[in-house]
């Protein structure tokens, strides 16, 4: 998997373009994991933290987890109520059937082998939970972008997958989870003063198509029930 500088991170967030797209996307994948408060929630891939912060000020029990310690630690600074952890998306530190809900962002789009990670947080996850994946979209100017900067080598988009909805589904029912629609956002180019006035419409967008979305996601629920 290939590791992203926690000072990338930082510089993102404190871009005009960053603060729209992150809103978007946070927006997107809370709706999709559904209510939040006293549930055990897992965000696999966690990076810097940013998002794990927002699931616990939402009322969730968050643990997260990534596999690169300098963004684990970069995570510890934000000082939030999150228990962190280095460990392997692909062998995730956790028994079976843990937690109620499983996030992952833009993670599989890095790692080294999709299915094994989706299976893992298919295991972790309880009966009757859910599993959420954001991804970055192959049909947007945001990959087109992306994958020339990664032709200059000097970006991790380099070795990076960009994900259609077809193929995003199928991670999750490859696992035996029941994936639901995948929903799109961020049809905006890569432009901070266009993301401000078009944000606004955004979601009006994603509720026609998926398609043209820089960001896809969709939730996938495990069979069976606590009983």
């Amino acid at each position: 998997m290939t590791a992203v500088d926690p000072r990338r991170y930082a510089a993102w967030r404190a871009s005009e373009l960053g603060r729209a797209t992150d809103a978007l996307e946070y927006t997107l994948m809370v709706d999709l994991a559904g209510p939040l408060v006293g549930r055990r929630v897992l965000d696999v891939g966690c990076g810097d933290g940013a998002f794990a912060d927002h699931l616990a000020a939402r009322g969730a029990m968050v643990t997260a987890v990534d596999a690169d310690p300098a963004a684990v630690a970069a995570a510890r600074a934000r000082q939030a109520p999150v228990t962190l952890m280095v460990g392997d998306a692909c062998r995730l530190p956790f028994a079976d059937d843990r937690f109620d809900v499983v996030v992952a962002m833009t993670l599989l789009c890095l790692v080294s082998d999709p299915v094994r990670a989706v299976s893992e947080m298919a295991r972790v996850t309880r009966p009757g939970g859910r599993v959420v994946l954001g991804e970055l979209g192959r049909w947007s100017l945001w990959a087109l972008w992306r994958r020339l900067r990664g032709l200059s080598g000097g970006s991790p988009w380099r070795a990076a997958t960009f994900w259609g909805p077809g193929a995003l589904r199928g991670l999750l029912t490859s696992v035996g989870l029941r994936a639901g629609p995948v929903r799109g956002a961020v049809y905006y180019p890569p432009v901070g003063r266009v993301a401000r006035m078009a944000a606004p419409l955004d979601p009006a967008m994603g509720r026609v198509t998926a398609f043209g979305a820089a960001f896809l996601a969709v939730a996938g629920d495990k069979p069976g029930s606590v009983g």
